[in-house]
């Protein structure tokens, strides 16, 4: 479990260190090109997803996201106890990336960011890209588990595109963004409704892929 709990964190944490890393990156070299600086901030995230879920699966599942943790637990694949450790793991290593981004880019260590992210559109982005995201990850395990990695960078990849919230799709990396002014922040004030439309659109996805997938062999 010592070995499960670090790869979560450290999982977490360098995600996190990527996704506000790679957003400061973007958004100093492409100045006022939102579209660019969310292409750098795009591309750098998709990316470390698959080395991370190469790495870290094998060891943990490679969850790194509440979202997931609370499928494989509805799946009974998790014990209660466990993924509240997960996700307790997954959240303090958020964090920790966060924090170890702004050092390295001289942001002020904690900046909590003034980007409003809220109402129905955002809302339905969020939803959309979680219940996405978990449907990936289950209709994968069931045909073609080794295909996970790439699948879910990929689908955060379109999903920064496709969906109106930019995809954050984790209450790990929803919480951990509060902390950062940049680029790839949200308003302390609107987590608590991205992280409610996320952990609902993961209970949904879980029950909907259980049937869709009922009678599928697994391979």
């Amino acid at each position: 479990m010592q070995r499960r709990l670090m790869a979560e964190w450290l999982g977490t944490f360098s995600l996190l260190a990527t996704v506000v890393g790679s957003g400061i990156m973007a958004e100093r070299l492409a100045g006022d090109n939102v579209a660019i600086a969310l292409l750098g901030n795009t591309i750098p995230t998709g990316a470390i997803l698959v080395v991370l879920i190469t790495v870290f699966g094998p060891i943990s599942g490679a969850h790194f996201n509440p979202a997931v943790t609370l499928s494989f637990a509805l799946r009974k694949q998790i014990s209660v106890k466990d993924s509240s450790l997960y996700v307790a793991a997954q959240v303090i290593g958020g964090i920790a990336g966060v924090l170890t981004a702004h050092v390295m880019f001289d942001n002020p260590l904690i900046d909590p960011s003034s980007t409003t992210r809220s109402g129905i559109g955002q809302w339905v982005g969020e939803f959309v890209a979680t219940f996405g995201l978990v449907g990936t990850i289950l209709a994968c395990l069931k045909a073609r588990p080794d295909a996970v990695p790439m699948a879910v960078g990929l689908y955060i990849t379109a999903a920064y595109w496709f969906t109106s919230s930019t995809s954050f799709a984790n209450p790990a990396v929803t919480i951990a963004r509060g902390f950062s002014d940049t680029f790839s922040g949200i308003n302390p004030a609107n987590i608590a409704a991205f992280v409610a439309v996320q952990l609902v659109a993961a209970v949904l996805a879980t029950g909907f892929f259980k049937w869709l997938l009922a009678d599928q062999p697994a391979t």
